[in-house]
């Protein structure tokens, strides 16, 4: 196994209904691992766990998508350092995950592991070469992390 990279993580929870049941599922040492593991390189990420009503603002004023979505990468930097924030906007997180079947912990997992590649340049949407490609390093990360692959 390779070495795993530096890491300077800063967690944080916005106040919305049932925050307690999100903050169980993702505690600090969890998140580092599963950042860590997808990393190529040092890094400075802010992950923030926000309600319905932020995650919809965000994606609308970055993205122009006016809807909640699961998780929105802000990328900065990608050398010589990455420097990011990862918004995942509980409620989406919840109910994907009940809807596949997962428990919310690896659905978390899984989403932090792909705005982790996000933050350093991999893209699903530039086509479909480089989604496979994308999803394939996903599911390698998630299985050396004891996760089943998220896609089958």
């Amino acid at each position: 196994m390779s070495v795993l990279n530096g890491l300077q993580l800063s967690l944080q929870f916005a106040a919305f209904d049932g925050v307690a049941e999100h903050r169980a599922a993702l505690p600090r040492h969890k998140v580092q691992r599963w950042i860590r593991h997808a990393l190529d390189t040092d890094a400075e990420i802010t992950v923030r766990i926000v309600g319905a009503e932020e995650g919809q603002a965000l994606n609308r004023d970055y993205r122009q998508r006016d809807y909640a979505t699961n998780v929105l990468t802000f990328d900065y930097t990608q050398e010589p350092v990455v420097t990011a924030d990862l918004v995942l906007c509980a409620p989406v997180v919840a109910q994907e995950a009940r809807e596949n079947g997962k428990t919310l912990q690896a659905h978390y997992a899984h989403l932090l592991v792909h705005g982790t590649l996000h933050a350093q340049g991999w893209d699903h949407e530039t086509g479909e070469e480089d989604a496979e490609a994308m999803e394939a390093r996903e599911a390698e990360i998630l299985e050396r992390l004891g996760f089943q692959n998220p896609y089958r």
